[in-house]
Order: C-alpha cells, then sequence, then structure tokens
C-alpha cells in the first residue's frame, strides 16, 4: 500500500451572483389562452394539489342570494403555488409601490370615498 496521499481536485471557483448570470429567456405561445374576468376566487387543496376556483360575483355587496358560478378551476402542486405565491406578490408590490395601497376591505374602501 502507498501511504502517498491521492491528488484532491482544486475547489471549484465561487459561482458567480445571482444577478450576474443571466436567465434564459421563456418562449410563450399564448395562441390558446383563453381570458376571462373574475372577481371571485375560492381556495381549496389535498395534502398533493391546491384547487383554485374562479367565477364571478355578480352580487358583490353582501352575501349572494344565488351561487358564485364556478368558470374556470386550475388545479396546481404546492411548489408551482409557491412560485405562483411569490410573483403575484412582487406584481402586487409593484403595483402598490405605483398607485398606492390596495385595500381588500370593500367596507373600509367605501367610507374612504
Amino acid at each position: 500500500m502507498s501511504t502517498d496521499k491521492e491528488a484532491t481536485p482544486a475547489p471549484a471557483a465561487p459561482a458567480a451572483p445571482a444577478a450576474a448570470q443571466q436567465a434564459p429567456q421563456l418562449q410563450v405561445d399564448e395562441s390558446a389562452a383563453i381570458s376571462l374576468y373574475s372577481n371571485f376566487c375560492r381556495v381549496t387543496g389535498t395534502p398533493e394539489e391546491l384547487i383554485i376556483d374562479f367565477g364571478l360575483n355578480s352580487q358583490p355587496m353582501g352575501v349572494p342570494d344565488k351561487p358564485i358560478k364556478i368558470t374556470q378551476r386550475i388545479i396546481v402542486n404546492y411548489f408551482t403555488a409557491k412560485r405562483m405565491l411569490a410573483a403575484l406578490q412582487m406584481s402586487v408590490q409593484r403595483h402598490e409601490a405605483a398607485f398606492g395601497v390596495l385595500e381588500t376591505d370593500i367596507q373600509k374602501r367605501l367610507v374612504r370615498r
């Protein structure tokens, strides 16, 4: 047996900061996209997935007297949901920085007017 130590590779150079690296550009085909308006969203889920339902509440003041019709449903895993949450949060922060804080409580919005 040899007592000489085997040569070990030199440590890798530190990675460049994320800002210095350019992210690859994603190409998106929107030709089959359907755009719908929604003012109602319900989130339910299972241990593996989130189910996000969208619909139109024709009676946004008070409790509606007829059911809200769900028109779209998106089912995502929790990893995708977390990425979506981060993207939505960043978009809302940018909007609020430009236009002011969004009040989600309609009663408080009505009092301000």
